[in-house]
């Protein structure tokens, strides 16, 4: 109860109903790094708040749907919602005329976890290494096919850069979300993807798909005999973990964002647990002291949308 009065006290407008339920609103569906991230920041957070938080997946088109929906909700702190780095950095940049825009229609809360992203290849397609994707592309009618969880997602952008920087043809295969991907990527359907790292981590382990690259500066102790995309090609540009932030519709009181960002703060720093089953869903969790969503923000905003124009991927 100590815990409902304080966040009651941060935000009045949730004393009426102490124990109506928070909504966190994950982009990516059941099965995603994100959404697990997403249920392992709610469960820890109900504890400190002493109210519920429930999850809710509204995937599709990106992260679009789920923002969208955000929008429409009132700034009252019922109605939160995660965000990845796609979300964003990149999918509002997507399209001539802005869904959303993530700086005026958003408040940035802070980043919950990152986590490494690996370039994967599947069994069928007989790529070992990284040095063979060029080869095999030049060797094959529209080049590989490539998945990810959706146009515009960092794991197309990613993929297609390298392809792009060897000089490669490839085919992109969107899906929603990346376990539809996966399951394309087992079948032989499509040949290379880039995976989040606690995907790659199951797939890889049980010898069900080939790590290829991880896009890293350093070695991963989870991978550690996969190469960084540094050594790979000489280059930091593409070392870039992936990323997920917490965030709250505009207008949002700041008190309560305060609060959001202290239960999260005592989340990263304090609950072991918290950081045990992140660490199980290979996520490492931020302290909201280094965690500024718009320093994030900016950072890799400007390392996508010259992808996206060279690429000329925008509607």
């Amino acid at each position: 109860m100590a815990h409902a009065l304080l966040f009651a006290a941060a935000c009045p407008s949730l004393a009426a109903d102490l124990y109506k339920p928070i909504q966190l609103i994950a982009q990516q569906p059941p099965g995603s790094q994100s959404e697990a991230i997403s249920r392992i920041w709610a469960e820890c957070a109900s504890e400190q708040i002493g109210q519920p938080v429930v999850v809710i997946s509204r995937p599709g088109a990106n992260g679009v749907i789920a923002a969208n929906y955000v929008k429409l909700q009132p700034a009252d702190g019922y109605t939160i919602m995660t965000m990845g780095m796609s979300q964003i950095a990149i999918t509002p940049y997507l399209y001539r005329s802005k869904p959303y825009d993530p700086e005026k229609d958003f408040d940035g809360v802070a980043v919950l976890a990152t986590s490494s992203l690996l370039l994967v290849a599947s069994t069928r397609s007989g790529i070992k290494q990284f040095s063979e994707l060029a080869t095999r592309a030049r060797n094959v009618a529209g080049g590989l096919n490539y998945g990810s969880p959706g146009k515009g997602s960092p794991a197309h952008l990613l993929t297609a850069t390298i392809l792009t920087s060897l000089d490669a043809g490839g085919t992109h295969v969107p899906y929603v979300g990346e376990a539809a991907g996966v399951d394309a990527l087992l079948r032989g359907d499509i040949d290379i993807m880039t995976l989040t790292s606690g995907t790659a981590e199951a797939l890889t382990r049980g010898g069900r798909a080939v790590p290829l690259a991880i896009y890293s500066q350093a070695k991963d102790k989870a991978f550690p005999d996969v190469p960084t995309i540094v050594e790979l090609t000489g280059s930091t540009d593409l070392a870039r973990p992936g990323w997920l932030a917490l965030v709250v519709k505009a207008g949002t009181p700041p008190k309560l964002i305060k609060r959001l960002r202290e239960v999260t703060a005592h989340c990263a720093r304090s609950d072991l647990r918290y950081q045990t089953r992140l660490s199980s869903v290979q996520a490492t969790p931020v302290d909201p002291a280094f965690a500024d969503v718009k320093a994030w923000t900016d950072r890799y905003t400007d390392l996508f949308r010259p992808l996206i124009t060279q690429l000329k991927l925008a509607d």
